[in-house]
């Protein structure tokens, strides 16, 4: 079998679910339809299938003949967005749509699945295909991995991709080491008193005490972190007052935290709360921090990542590797590379001359030829590492 040509013959098909899933898009952790079609179409094509696997997981295992388990990982959710585009495959559910990509990630799952069972003469080993619900911010990963997801077998690498908007249709990221970030989350209430606007003197301000610790933890990563290494520190949300003559008891302020390395999330963290909570004091105010973790850093095996950027370069050509791509956003894929050696890698959707959407945007969108690329890339990579044994 040559894998992009049937990867390309696929294209149809690929679309019709993409489209399918992007009309009906489900939030984290609910996908009962989507689940539905994943657990359908894998017994169809002859894996053992095991669902309700965090709420609505679905596992998939094609066992062919003695030989390494490898996994390969897709996400499902969709996302709380109003969808903007004027398109005949709109989300026909108020409120949500596939904003990220999950939709075309189900897809390239159902096509990898499908390609696999096809060219079983072309490998051996067992495949344990996993379809993820929850990664828009419910760590449906981690909740996967305390079910049990990565036992019964257990794969020895594991195989996770994401369409991506920065990138060029044609172009592929894939990137050893860090790839995207720890991510958490804080927010802190500033305490003062209360008063009148027009006589400041008898209160303590929190919104000034707030503005101030908005700009001293501006350099935190200017001033704390290694200009060779990289952090990201925002304020995202500052919440205080109710009319425009008081001046309020309280302020709120939230933001996230994204880190590559553990030493420089404890440095990040130590600097922020002592940034927030001295400020305050200095202020005449008092802060209260709390922070929580999200997820860790996407963490891509060397060899794991090696054997993949080599496939794509024999698949696709030289042209198409990007050089090293990493964001500082984060992905709960990262809890299963904590556990099994793998790689996380992007494959571009952006279609040169139009616009660049982002992701978790009301208009986003992606270039479908994506599709088949990401599922010849995917099924290439998983007979290299589920190679045929020598009689």
């Amino acid at each position: 079998m040559d894998i992009l040509e049937s990867a390309h013959a696929l294209f149809d098909t690929l679309v019709a679910w993409r489209r399918d899933f992007h009309q009906h898009p489900e939030l984290g952790l609910q996908e009962h339809r989507t689940a539905g079609i994943v657990a359908a179409a894998l017994r169809d094509g002859g894996y053992t299938v095991q669902e309700g696997i965090a709420h609505t997981g679905v596992v998939g295992l094609l066992e062919n003949g003695p030989g390494p388990v490898i996994m390969a990982r897709f996400d499902m959710d969709a996302l709380p967005i109003q969808e903007e585009n004027d398109i005949p495959y709109a989300s026909t559910i108020p409120g949500m749509m596939h904003a990220c990509g999950h939709d075309g990630h189900v897809a390239i799952g159902l096509g990898v699945a499908q390609l696999m069972v096809a060219s079983r003469a072309q490998w051996q080993g067992t495949l344990k295909i996993v379809f993820q619900p929850g990664e828009e911010g419910f760590n449906g990963a981690e909740i996967m991995v305390h079910a049990g997801v990565l036992e019964n077998p257990r794969p020895e690498k594991v195989l996770a991709v994401h369409l991506w908007s920065e990138l060029e249709i044609g172009k592929v990221a894939i990137t050893p080491g860090p790839v995207m970030a720890a991510a958490e989350s804080w927010e802190a209430k500033i305490t003062g008193r209360g008063g009148h606007a027009a006589v400041p003197e008898h209160a303590i301000d929190p919104i000034v005490a707030g503005a101030a610790i908005v700009m001293a933890l501006q350099t935190v990563v200017s001033r704390n972190v290694g200009a060779q290494d990289t952090a990201v520190v925002t304020v995202g949300q500052f919440r205080s007052g109710n009319t425009f003559n008081v001046i309020p008891d309280d302020a709120l302020l939230r933001g996230t935290i994204r880190t590559y390395l553990p030493e420089v999330r404890e440095t990040v963290l130590r600097r922020v709360r002592e940034i927030i909570e001295g400020t305050a004091h200095v202020m005449g105010t008092t802060a209260t921090l709390s922070v929580k973790a999200l997820c860790p850093a996407v963490i891509n095996d060397s060899q794991v990542t090696a054997l993949v950027r080599e496939t794509a370069h024999t698949l696709l050509g030289t042209e198409a590797l990007s050089p090293e791509w990493r964001t500082m956003g984060s992905e709960d894929a990262a809890f299963f590379l904590r556990e099994i050696p793998g790689c996380y890698f992007f494959v571009g959707a952006h279609q040169p001359g139009t616009p660049k959407v982002a992701h978790h945007n009301p208009a986003f969108n992606f270039d479908e030829q994506a599709l088949p690329l990401s599922v010849a890339v995917m099924t290439a990579a998983l007979h290299r590492l589920l190679p045929v044994q020598e009689a």
